[in-house]
């Protein structure tokens, strides 16, 4: 998903997951480590628990730089809780450089942004044009979300403001208040479904991880020929991620080649294989990707037709990349010697047995649904609450391990994400009871009545623009008696969407995270890179729809196995 979890990328890089990438020296310049501490520094000095954990920053050269401390300045000593993340020589640059009257312009100009925003909302031309006003407002959210750097708002927050103030828009202009309230609850109900199934599977996820339980994958990966390590790097990550998510898949991936492969223009390469693995990877099954996922709960596609209709389309846009690349210069370049930072990371204790019993979780989802009936964030849960027991009784009395429990694993998952999903799918919610979506669907249906080509055009968007709403937007726009369920339009969109983000390094969640963990520049994934994906992505498309045509299908056996059909 395009511009979507950039953060997490770089708070997951740096987690104790992950122990080669947080270890650097601490150096100050002397000015400030030589000044004594006033005494109210000593005493707040003196309240923070987590300093008998953590060694003081050592004392720098009397050379050195100033550019060095501030490079560093963010960053943390030792195993320090997030509470004492700013020592004291930080605090001492903080309180000499702090100017109280910048902060108070920028209060006031938020509180006089937010006055204008209520007297506008408030207006009478905001009830007679609701519509437009809707529109304006989502508009100028997203603006806020796309260019998220460049205005340091976090796009979480602005999502959540723009949730607000949409649904704000749509009571003022709804017949009456009470309308407005029971299409909010009724959003509410379907924006929980996949808020829980996402908090779960995250959860899950991080505690496999927390126990390195996904070096019992990437220890199996031996091959350092250049060819051959491209190829398995695409296919360990290709049915990774159809298990796990894209993001996780990546993560977990790019850290392996930081051990695996030399900073190179290969290892890049190999990156950027990755992202287009791990986004064809989550289109082919419900819980691989965020999108896909959303179309299953709400109904549009259920478990086995998605496996058997995109399954072939999703091999075919990564092995046309694969094979493209194969022929680059970096591909064939010379065998590329192994790192020794792959020993210094040891698995958890029980490691293997967390790791069978969260895999397990994650696929039980669907066959819960199907035995049940119920929604799939129940099976989720049930998983989660499995999971949380079995670390609690494994590591029972063990006061070293707390960090393998859940609850620490729960202050490591990506909150802001979740929120942010929250108010994308609350904002398309709001244009979605205005009508706005219907009247949208109704426009592309006059002008492009080819619903393949409607898909097709999803998924060059979602390079550009976030999946999420895209997809949301367009369950909003096409109801199941357009569509019924698991027609060639919603399998489609499933993979148009998915894997159409890999065309840009900022069309998807995977690539958001690769580029922050390699530092990949915009336009050297353009130029090396986006070629190749667009190439798989047409493949993929043209494959489906030929298998369409032939009716392709999977062995009876398989159909007829009770618990996942029609689930």
């Amino acid at each position: 998903m395009a511009l979507s979890s950039y953060l997490l990328a770089g708070s997951r890089a740096a987690s104790p997951s992950f122990p080669s990438l947080r270890r650097r020296s601490h150096r100050f310049p002397p000015s400030l480590v030589t000044t004594p501490l006033p005494p109210a520094q000593r005493w707040r000095r003196s309240l923070r628990f987590c300093a008998a954990s953590s060694p003081p920053p050592p004392v720098p050269p009397e050379d050195e730089e100033l550019t060095d401390y501030d490079n560093e300045l963010s960053e943390t000593t030792g195993n320090c809780d997030p509470l004492c993340s700013v020592d004291e020589v930080s605090s001492q640059y903080f309180e000499a450089n702090y100017k109280p009257k910048n902060d108070l312009i920028k209060a006031l100009a938020i509180l006089a942004t937010s006055l204008a925003g209520a007297a506008a909302i408030n207006h009478s031309w905001v009830a007679a044009n609701q519509d437009i006003a809707m529109v304006l407002v989502f508009a100028l959210g997203y603006a806020g979300i796309i260019f998220e750097e460049s205005l340091a708002f976090n796009k979480s927050g602005v999502g959540l403001l723009m949730a607000v103030c949409l649904w704000v828009i749509r009571s003022i202009g709804a017949p009456s208040t009470d309308v407005a309230v029971q299409e909010l609850s009724q959003s509410t109900v379907e924006v929980s479904e996949i808020v829980f199934f996402l908090l779960g599977a995250m959860t899950i996820v991080e505690i496999v991880d927390s126990h390195q339980g996904f070096k019992l994958v990437t220890d199996n990966i031996s091959t350092r020929n250049p060819k051959t390590l491209l190829w398995v790097i695409g296919f360990v990550t290709f049915f990774m991620s159809s298990v796990l998510d894209n993001l996780t898949s990546t993560i977990v991936m790019v850290s392996l080649l930081r051990k695996l492969v030399p900073p190179s223009e290969y290892r890049k390469l190999l990156g950027a294989v990755v992202v287009i693995a791990a986004n064809a990877g989550g289109a082919w099954t419900p819980i691989g990707d965020v999108t896909t996922t959303m179309l299953w709960i709400h109904g549009q596609i259920t478990t086995v037709n998605t496996m058997q209709g995109l399954f072939v389309p999703s091999v075919v846009s990564l092995v046309v990349p694969l094979a493209l690349m194969s022929l680059t210069s970096e591909a064939n370049g010379s065998d590329q010697a192994s790192s020794s930072l792959l020993s210094s990371e040891q698995m958890a204790p029980r490691g293997q047995l967390v790791f069978a019993v969260g895999l397990g979780a994650l696929v039980f989802v669907p066959v819960f649904k199907s035995l049940t009936g119920l929604p799939p964030f129940m099976g989720m849960l049930l998983g989660l609450g499995i999971l949380w027991i079995l670390t609690d009784a494994i590591h029972y009395g063990e006061s070293g391990r707390q960090r393998l429990k859940v609850p620490q694993a729960l202050s490591r998952i990506d909150t802001q994400g979740i929120l942010f999903f929250l108010g994308i799918l609350l904002s398309v919610g709001s244009l979605e009871s205005a009508g706005i979506l219907r009247q949208l669907a109704n426009y592309l249906d006059a002008n492009i009545p080819n619903a393949d080509l409607i898909a097709s055009i999803i998924g060059v968007a979602s390079a550009i623009i976030d999946n999420v709403p895209l997809v949301a937007a367009t369950m909003g726009m096409y109801d199941l008696t357009s569509f019924p369920q698991d027609s060639d339009f919603w399998q489609l969109v499933a993979f148009c969407a998915g894997t159409g983000g890999s065309m840009l390094i900022i069309g998807s969640a995977a690539g958001v995270a690769f580029m922050g963990m390699e530092k990949v520049d915009f336009f050297w994934y353009f130029r090396k890179v986006s070629g190749f994906a667009l190439a798989g992505y047409v493949a993929g498309i043209i494959t489906y729809l030929a298998a369409q045509n032939i009716t392709l299908s999977l062995p009876t056996s398989l159909a007829e196995i009770p618990f996942i059909t029609g689930s």
